[in-house]
């Protein structure tokens, strides 16, 4: 049940049309992993928050540093030296009360990943490296949890939500890694893809709209354009092929 405070906080999302208070009690008692707290899950994390998502597990194995600070909004000049999962936990704390946030502080990989995952609702992808994103992608394949994944290069992003078994996986899309390299990026667009990864995630668990299931949107800052690129699944797929869980979209019947 919501409590009058609650109701008021969130006020102004539950008049919205399809919401009410049925979808704010959805998310109170969601779960949902955020796989880094830089520069993406920073703006996810402040707005799961502030949407009154129940539980944020945090995981980032980093500290703050100097030149995070372009970007990354949970992290202030103090900060700098101090673990991103204490920072981020410490914002999002005072910024919503209400939300439990677990704070770990742990590198993710193929030998976490699941574990990282294990009761939660959602992945949200906010790492910066395909090593991970792989781990993450093969997690959420196993464990049948939908995977939300954003990923920028300077002045451009892009988004997608993968549901496992239904939708095109990370591999699917880019069966090979870019070159590593130190991305350059702008702070403004990873508060863009980072704001439509928190809006899929509230649409998924409340079960509102049409998700960006088998679509990957693209944003080109420096002309201010979106396009849409069509997916999908790829039948010989290391990672999605072999049947798996059947996901179920909470907030609806199917």
């Amino acid at each position: 049940m919501l409590s009058e405070d609650e109701k008021q906080r969130y006020d102004r999302q539950i008049r919205i049309n399809g919401f009410g208070l049925e979808g704010q009690e959805k998310l109170k008692q969601a779960k949902v992993l955020v796989a880094g707290v830089g520069a993406l899950g920073s703006v996810i994390a402040t707005y799961l928050a502030l949407a009154g998502v129940g539980t944020l597990r945090i995981v980032d194995v980093d500290v703050v540093e100097l030149s995070n600070l372009n970007r990354q909004v949970l992290h202030w000049s103090g900060d700098i030296g101090k673990a991103k999962t204490q920072s981020a936990e410490e914002k999002l704390r005072q910024a919503n009360p209400g939300v439990l946030v677990e704070a770990v502080a742990a590198r993710i990989g193929e030998d976490n990943a699941v574990e990282l995952a294990s009761g939660c609702d959602l992945i949200m992808d906010a790492v910066d490296n395909y090593d991970t994103r792989y781990a993450l992608n093969r997690a959420a394949v196993q464990s049948g949890i939908p995977f939300i994944h954003g990923g920028v290069y300077a002045m451009e992003g892009m988004a997608t939500t993968i549901v496992p078994g239904q939708t095109a996986c990370l591999k699917c899309i880019f069966p090979a890694p870019p070159p590593p390299t130190t991305i350059p990026v702008l702070g403004a667009i990873t508060g863009i893809v980072g704001c439509l990864q928190a809006t899929e995630a509230v649409k998924y668990i409340t079960g509102i709209g049409e998700l960006l299931a088998n679509r990957l949107l693209v944003v080109d800052g420096v002309d201010l354009r979106f396009r849409e690129v069509r997916l999908q699944r790829n039948a010989e797929c290391p990672d999605c092929s072999s049947p798996g869980p059947v996901v179920r979209r909470r907030g609806s019947g199917t």
